[in-house]
């Protein structure tokens, strides 16, 4: 069964995540300080990792850094802010969900198993081809794109957005179809996460062209994919 690592310095919030998982057969194993998360996932890498922001020894946060250095384990932040600042940094950084204290434990374990179904190996195709838009060029059996020429440095949530609006440019995407083209059923809870990756997106789309903003917000409606002077 999958093994998740908690990373919590408060047993009884440590307890009520060991008996939800265990209860949907998943094995555990809780640590409370960030450094010793390291060392673990150095020796044994989980199958996901459940990390609260607000460690004694170093912050959740520089855990998650440092562990995008060696490896892609998926990483829910658990923690008492919640500012969409803190979202989005604990986004940006790599991690795929972020939950707020005091939370639903059952929730948790419906968002590890969403997660890990959706992080599962996919079968390569050899028939892959590229697919190109404007500046962009999506490889998706490599699972690049480049913007302008120059590759872009995306998480799993970002590159998988971006290829759901490149397939179907100009296409108006709602947060729920956004969703399901992550693979995320759409009563998951994650709705509130779609705009900060967006966000994210978009700010590192700038970084290689600040004169262009190709997602376009519909208010009310969704996000599409449209380059300026394009129809």
């Amino acid at each position: 069964m999958p093994h998740i690592l908690i990373v919590e310095d408060e047993a009884a919030i440590a307890d009520t995540l060991i008996y939800a998982l265990q209860s949907e057969g998943f094995t555990t194993t809780w640590l409370a300080l960030g450094q010793a998360c390291l060392d673990s996932v150095r020796q044994a890498e989980p199958d996901l990792l459940i990390l609260d922001v607000g460690l004694p020894d170093i912050s959740g946060f520089e855990v998650c850094k440092q562990l995008r250095r060696f490896c892609e384990v998926p990483v829910i932040f658990l923690t008492a802010r919640d500012g969409e600042i803190d979202r989005v940094v604990g986004l940006e950084i790599g991690a795929d969900d972020y939950v707020v204290k005091p939370f639903s434990p059952r929730e948790v374990a419906a968002r590890v198993k969403a997660i890990l179904k959706r992080v599962a190996p996919r079968e390569v195709t050899p028939n892959a081809t590229l697919l190109r838009y404007q500046s962009f060029e999506l490889d998706s059996q490599r699972d690049q794109v480049h913007y302008f020429g120059q590759s872009l440095s995306l998480t799993r949530h970002e590159f998988k957005l971006l290829s759901v609006l490149l397939e179907q440019p100009e296409r108006v995407f709602s947060r729920e179809q956004l969703l399901d083209g992550l693979g995320i059923a759409a009563d998951a809870g994650y709705e509130r996460n779609i705009d900060s990756h967006i966000k994210s997106l978009r700010a590192k789309l700038r970084l290689v062209n600040a004169t262009q903003d190709p997602i376009q917000t519909h208010r009310g409606l969704g996000y599409s994919l449209k380059c300026p002077g394009n129809g």
